[in-house]
């Protein structure tokens, strides 16, 4: 019996580099192919230490960036860096890209809280304006967000 099993074993080992054999020929040319026709570019910057040297240089030109806008009325900036110095590379990278998107879709944190006032039609109700205004930037903005989704979802 021992020597049927290595006779099959040797037979599978042949198919084996046989068939590897036909699929290295057949996609090699496609692989040539596509080699030549695309210039090869600088891979983008993978992990969020190389992104944040990427995009900001340093971890405190980072935080420089991002503080003002994360500050709430009561808080002190001064405080409020001490703090995100402490943060992960990829928490500020994610807190920067809320901030860009605030500023862009609502240009700062009052207009993003009267948008979201006004779009769950609660502007008129002082108390919970101000409980609003308590909120950290990234809870305001899925705020916003969800109630968007909701007022295009009741049309």
């Amino acid at each position: 019996m021992a020597t049927k099993k290595t006779a099959s074993e040797a037979e599978t080992k042949k198919k084996a580099a046989k068939s590897a054999k036909t699929t290295k020929t057949a996609a090699a040319p496609k692989a040539e192919k596509a080699a030549k026709s695309e210039p090869k570019a600088k891979p983008a910057a993978r992990g969020p230490l190389a992104r944040m040297k990427a995009l900001y240089g340093t971890k405190d030109k980072l935080v420089d960036a991002i503080a003002g806008s994360l500050a709430t009325d009561g808080e002190d900036e001064g405080a409020l860096k001490d703090r995100l110095l402490k943060a992960s590379n990829a928490q500020l990278l994610k807190l920067a890209g809320v901030v860009e998107q605030v500023k862009k879709s609502y240009g700062g944190r009052d207009k993003l809280v009267d948008a979201l006032t006004k779009a769950v039609n609660r502007a008129k109700d002082q108390p919970y304006v101000a409980k609003l205004a308590t909120f950290s930037l990234p809870r305001l903005f899925d705020m916003a967000r969800a109630a968007e989704r909701r007022v295009k979802a009741s049309k």
